[in-house]
C-alpha cells in the first residue's frame, strides 16, 4: 500500500514561493553590494536590514506551510546558511573595510578576522543548540558595522578593538537568543526585535542626522538581547 503523501499544484507553488522568498535575501544582499561600491552606506544598509527581515520571516513561512514535506528533496536550511553567510559576514565585511572604520593598515587584517572567524563559526558542533540558542556571538556582522557607523561615532582604534572582542565572542559558550526561534520570552522578544528593526529603519532614513531618541531606542532593545544572554547562560542554569 502507497502510504506517500501526495501535494497539491498549489500547495507545491506556495512552498517554493517560500524558497524563492528566501533566495531573493542575495538579491538584496547583492543591491548592498552594488550601493558599497556607489559609497552609498545608507542605502546599502537598508538593503542589509531587508535581509535580515526576510530571514526573520521565511522559517515562519516554511513552518506554517509545511515546505518541508511538500518539497522534501529541497533543503531550505542549506539556502538559509549560504544567504546568511553572504549577507551576515561577507557583504558586512565588504561594508567594513570600505567605509574607512579603521587606520588603513587595519582594513584588510580586521575584514580578514570577520571572514575567518564566520567561516569556523559556521563549521563547529552546536552552533545553535537543541533548545534553539546560538552558542557563542552569532555571526551578525552586519549589525556590528550598523553600530559602528550609524550609532556610535568611535575612534579608529576603538573599532578594531570591537571587531577582535566580537570575534572571540563568537566561541565563548554564552546562549544568544535566537528571535525567530525563541521558546521563553517570545513575544517580548519578538516585540523587542520589531522595535529594533523600526529604530534602525528610522536611523538610517534620517542619516546623516542622529536623533537621540532613536538611538537610545537602538541601544536599549539591543541591551535587551545582552540581558537575555546573560540570563540564559549564567541565571537560568
Amino acid at each position: 500500500m502507497n502510504n506517500i503523501k501526495t501535494y497539491s499544484p498549489l500547495q507545491k507553488t506556495l512552498a517554493w514561493s517560500v524558497h524563492l522568498f528566501t533566495a531573493s535575501g542575495l538579491v538584496a544582499g547583492f543591491m548592498a553590494i552594488l550601493a558599497i561600491n556607489n559609497l552609498e552606506w545608507r542605502e546599502a544598509m537598508l538593503w542589509l536590514m531587508l535581509c535580515l527581515v526576510i530571514d526573520g520571516m521565511d522559517g515562519t513561512f516554511a513552518r506554517l506551510l509545511k515546505v518541508k514535506e511538500v518539497l522534501p528533496h529541497i533543503d531550505g536550511k542549506t539556502i538559509d546558511y549560504v544567504i546568511d553567510f553572504a549577507t551576515y559576514a561577507i557583504i558586512p565585511a565588504y561594508f567594513f573595510h570600505e567605509a574607512n572604520l579603521v587606520e588603513e593598515s587595519w582594513r584588510l587584517p580586521c575584514t580578514s578576522i570577520i571572514l575567518l572567524v564566520s567561516a569556523v563559526y559556521y563549521g563547529k558542533d552546536g552552533m545553535v543548540s537543541n533548545d534553539m540558542y546560538f552558542i557563542g556571538f552569532p555571526v551578525l556582522w552586519n549589525m556590528v558595522v550598523f553600530f559602528l557607523f550609524f550609532v556610535f561615532d568611535f575612534t579608529s582604534m576603538w573599532n578594531a578593538i570591537l571587531i577582535i572582542t566580537f570575534a572571540i565572542l563568537h566561541f565563548i559558550p554564552i546562549k544568544f537568543v535566537y528571535p525567530s526561534q525563541a521558546s521563553k520570552f517570545k513575544t517580548l522578544t519578538l516585540i523587542n526585535t520589531i522595535i529594533f528593526i523600526v529604530s534602525s529603519v528610522v536611523i538610517l532614513w534620517i542619516y546623516p542626522e542622529r536623533n537621540v531618541w532613536w538611538v537610545s531606542s537602538v541601544i536599549l532593545t539591543t541591551g535587551y538581547y545582552a540581558l537575555m544572554a546573560i540570563f540564559n547562560t549564567w541565571i537560568e542554569n
